[in-house]
């Protein structure tokens, strides 16, 4: 193993955490601003989101499958479905989508 290798680590971990800790040092009283503390309370959401939507794309053997599973899994969580009943929709969409395709 090349000696740039244990660089790249170094590296990583110092940015890593300057992220966490610079923060914290900087910050030291209540954020107040009302689009800042917006801002952070959807940071989470939004991350979850964008690794898991490439994911249900590609997990699938046809993209369309995927979407349709994504399609039907927003639907039944925004009329109230808990995580169970959407993850076990969104299964069964999948099995019904490709099984529709690969009969096509």
């Amino acid at each position: 193993m090349s000696h740039n290798v244990y660089i790249y680590i170094f590296v990583a971990a110092i940015v890593s955490f300057v992220i966490r800790v610079l923060p914290l040092t900087l910050i030291r009283k209540p954020i107040s601003n009302p689009f800042v503390r917006s801002f952070l309370y959807y940071v989470p959401y939004v991350t979850l989101a964008v690794m898991t939507f490439p994911a249900i794309m590609e997990a699938t053997q046809w993209p369309i499958a995927g979407l349709a599973a994504l399609i039907v899994s927003i639907i039944a969580a925004f009329r109230g479905a808990g995580l169970f009943p959407v993850a076990i929709l969104s299964c069964l969409t999948v099995f019904v989508m490709e099984w529709i395709i690969a009969q096509i």
